[in-house]
């Protein structure tokens, strides 16, 4: 039999006990004769618990409600008397006979008055426990006094009572679970464990000058800090429950009930609370103002999830650091994940993907289980899974572009291809520089690579993006200035920090597109709307050379974006209008050639590739003159020509305001070779 059933079942016997004494003393004080002096019958025993106390090593839960809630002997028998309501069908009558009135079959201030010993009329103030706590209900209809009023217990205490511990409904309702999997007595990684000793330090040194402190983990991941909450919270005996703070109240009472039912909950269980405010900051007044008072009102252990320091809490309180697992202990956990070290993968996987212990276990398990009959493909399995891990954040921040353009697809001259290559070797090799050749130790920030592609509309540098896309196997999200620029104050940067917060742990590319109208310059300051712009580009300023991943700016304006920007970009690459050679190269490549016997592919007649080059075009142009054309041609029934692909380049110029020389536009067949002549053809010689 388990401690918990033994403790349970002398419960029950002592309750039993204790509930058969009740009784009889209902029914001692209802037999009662009239007295001149008022004393109470024979029979009576100095006090309803007295002779039924538990000893010490199984007390009673009401014992136990004794010592966590401040009861006193009479408290405790007026809660008695409450629950036995529940518990028992015949002490209804019995308190209706002690009234002498059948219409008050239920207790009252004043029957407990007059029923037990060392009678206290405090117990009515709604300072003490029975009240306080919400360990009765009082049932005042109208004029009814305060002592006549019918009383009930709590349905929590009732089942407490009986020896039932479990968590409030009401309080339950409020509450989420834990973003991590792991539990308080799990492993820790070291970074993380210091972490908890350190603020453990911090909490038992202010605990000893009276309220227990608030602690504020400050940190992007919520992952990293609940998991730090769980351990403390073990080390100081409680179990960790999370609370966002959007789940609680708006109205003073209500967050009044819920602070003091907490309070209570924390006490019984015992519990510890992590209040999560990810997303709040000190512009959100009344969600501010609500925590404040929820904290101001409860006491107990506390733990505040924030993404930045909150200015004030309802309660002493201090700030703790909570960062991801360093690279190194990331590095371990995919080498124990992989089985074994595979040529860097490791290190590659923490270079890219800036994940918690938690996630990094859960995403291997997963790639495992899908890999069991063919382990060689479990690194390529491990990264597809983190790449996937933060599409749903991202996804709804970010337009994701699927990459299709490879090496072969672009054409730029040899210095710019040259810089692709470079960008595309340093996000591979970051691990390397950084961690294993020092660089780390030197650099507060920069840890990311950033580069500006500039150039005309069409010069191919959203297909630049891909191609670096398709070579690092990474996602590739443009973002959409719609979903990202507010006119509210504030929610600009709030909405970067999220997208940039999620590309940097799921390892994704960020493509500004029209980089100018985000990147501008920094204005001269003549109002607010000039300050708070001025504010937004600074905050970009600072996060785009803190992001750890590769984020590309892409501009037709360059001259546009603030100076500021080009100190800390990483790489510049300047994409010219295309030569004649490059346009050349352009239309051979710009319809889909036959690959592979099953392969699609465009028919095409002969065509004048010396020709269609001389005409002054960009690749995206030259891409969208060849879709035309190669609709007309499905619509005429007839491979891709050169007159079709000619009309669909007046169209193109029509559509860029190009004057048109109709000259320009004609074409004839180009006559077939004259034949050789034969003895069968010659004419006969003249006579």
């Amino acid at each position: 039999m388990s401690d918990l059933s033994e403790w349970q079942q002398r419960n029950a016997v002592q309750l039993a006990a204790a509930l058969a004494e009740l009784r009889q003393r209902l029914e001692n004080f209802s037999q009662r004769s009239a007295s001149e002096n008022g004393t109470k019958p024979n029979g009576f025993s100095t006090g309803l618990l007295q002779e039924t106390k538990p000893d010490t090593e199984t007390p009673l839960a009401l014992k136990l409600l004794e010592e966590r809630l401040g009861l006193s002997f009479f408290e405790q028998n007026v809660l008695l008397l409450c629950t036995a309501m529940e518990l028992d069908t015949r002490i209804a009558g019995l308190c209706a006979h002690a009234h002498g009135d059948p219409l008050k079959p239920h207790p009252t201030f004043a029957l407990a008055l007059a029923l037990f010993d060392e009678a206290s009329w405090d117990v009515l103030s709604p300072e003490r426990p029975l009240r306080y706590w919400r360990l009765i209900e009082i049932n005042q209809p109208g004029a009814t006094p305060l002592t006549n009023a019918a009383l009930r217990a709590d349905e929590r205490i009732v089942n407490y009572i009986k020896g039932l511990n479990h968590l409030d409904d009401r309080v339950s309702s409020f509450l989420a679970p834990l973003e991590t999997d792991a539990t308080a007595d799990g492993d820790l990684a070291a970074s993380h464990d210091a972490v908890v000793q350190q603020l453990l330090a911090r909490w038992q040194q202010l605990a000893q000058n009276g309220l227990a402190p608030a602690v504020q983990l400050m940190g992007a991941d919520p992952i990293s800090k609940q998991l730090v909450a769980l351990h403390a919270a073990g080390k100081l005996g409680y179990r960790l429950c999370r609370m966002p703070i959007d789940f609680q109240p708006a109205q003073p009472a209500d967050l009044e009930m819920l602070a003091r039912l907490w309070e209570r909950e924390s006490r019984l269980l015992p519990l510890a609370l992590y209040l999560d405010a990810q997303d709040l900051d000190s512009g959100s007044a009344e969600r501010l103002a609500a925590l404040d008072r929820f904290l101001a009102r409860s006491n107990g252990v506390f733990f505040v999830g924030v993404r930045e320091v909150l200015p004030r809490l309802g309660r002493t309180n201090f700030v703790i650091d909570v960062s991801k697992p360093t690279a190194g202990e990331q590095i371990g956990a995919w080498t124990i994940a992989l089985g074994t070290e595979t040529d860097g993968t490791s290190s590659r996987l923490a270079s890219q993907f800036n994940l918690n212990l938690s996630t990094i276990g859960r995403l291997a398990s997963a790639a495992r289980a899908d890999t069991t009959d063919t382990p060689e493909l479990l690194p390529g399995k491990i990264w597809d899974a983190c790449r996937a891990h933060e599409r749903p954040r991202l996804d709804a921040l970010a337009q994701r572009l699927e990459p299709k353009a490879t090496w072969d697809n672009i054409v730029l001259p040899e210095a710019e291809l040259d810089l692709l290559h470079q960008i595309a070797a340093q996000v591979g090799q970051r691990s390397k520089v950084y961690g294993d050749w020092g660089f780390a130790r030197k650099m507060n920030r920069g840890f990311g690579i950033s580069a500006l592609f500039a150039g005309d509309s069409g010069v191919g540098k959203t297909m630049a993006a891909e191609v670096l896309a398709n070579e690092l196997r990474l996602n590739l999200y443009r973002i959409d200035l719609s979903a990202v620029v507010s006119k509210y104050i504030g929610e600009t940067e709030k909405n970067l920090r999220r997208l940039f917060d999620a590309a940097e742990d799921g390892g994704a590319i960020l493509f500004f597109d029209e980089a100018d109208a985000l990147f501008g310059k920094r204005s001269e300051v003549k109002d607010s709307h000039d300050r708070y712009a001025n504010i937004e580009i600074n905050y970009l300023l600072q996060r785009i050379e803190s992001y750890r991943g590769l984020a590309i700016l892409a501009t037709n304006m360059k001259s546009a974006l603030d100076t500021a920007f080009m100190r800390r970009l990483r790489f510049v690459v300047n994409f010219p209008f295309p030569s004649v050679a490059d346009r050349r190269v352009l239309w051979r490549k710009v319809f889909p050639q036959r690959n592979g016997q099953d392969a699609p592919y465009t028919p095409l007649a002969e065509l004048d590739y010396d020709r269609l080059a001389r005409l002054n075009l960009t690749g995206g142009n030259i891409h969208n003159i060849a879709l035309n054309a190669a609709f007309l041609a499905a619509h005429a029934g007839t491979s891709v020509t050169m007159p079709l692909i000619l009309e669909a380049v007046r169209t193109e110029f029509r559509k860029l305001d190009r004057p048109l020389n109709e000259i320009d536009f004609r074409w004839t067949e180009p006559s077939p070779p004259a034949s050789k002549p034969t003895a069968n053809n010659l004419e006969p010689a003249s006579v």
